[in-house]
């Protein structure tokens, strides 16, 4: 696995900001961001997904809240990479 960074929660303190990677090998985005908290988790589970789908949080997962300013560092198809923000470029 080769992670790439991809960007940084804006004017960010020194630690426990949003942070996004990209695994260079799977294509998969690492995401560090903050716990939904539990009225989020009802909601999502309420609305639910697909039919039939279990709206349970599995152990080995956990749903996040990603900041809409972060969605600037997520990878598009078809184009390049936005680097707003801390990008570290």
């Amino acid at each position: 696995m080769a992670l790439k960074f991809l960007g940084i929660w804006p004017n960010t303190p020194d630690d426990g900001s949003p942070t996004i990677w990209l695994d260079d090998t799977t294509g998969d985005l690492i995401i560090q961001s903050w716990k939904a908290d539990d009225e989020t988790i009802r909601q999502a589970q309420e609305v639910g997904s697909v039919p039939g789908h279990s709206t349970d949080v599995p152990d080995h997962e956990t749903v996040i809240r990603l900041p809409a300013n972060m969605i600037q560092f997520v990878p598009r198809p078809d184009s390049e990479v936005s680097h707003g923000g801390n990008s570290g470029t």
